[in-house]
């Protein structure tokens, strides 16, 4: 179940819990700027089948960097 959280629980279960890092905005925008390790899953392309490559057993951080 989706659920907001603050930085310090995304550094908490990046180090403990191997949480996997999922930025949500178009390809470009990823390569301009994005958290390390995090993979990009454009949010217009978000479905079962992308997801396919993410590990089920460890958390998703689904996050997306918007300066606007």
């Amino acid at each position: 179940m989706p659920s907001s959280i603050d930085r310090h629980e995304v550094q908490r279960l990046l180090a403990e819990q191997e949480a996997q890092l999922v930025e949500v905005l178009p390809a470009d925008e990823y390569a301009d700027e994005h958290l390390p390790g995090a993979i990009n899953i454009p949010l217009k392309e978000l479905d079962r089948e992308t997801t396919r490559r993410l590990d089920r057993a460890r958390p998703v951080i689904v996050y997306c960097y918007d300066d606007q």
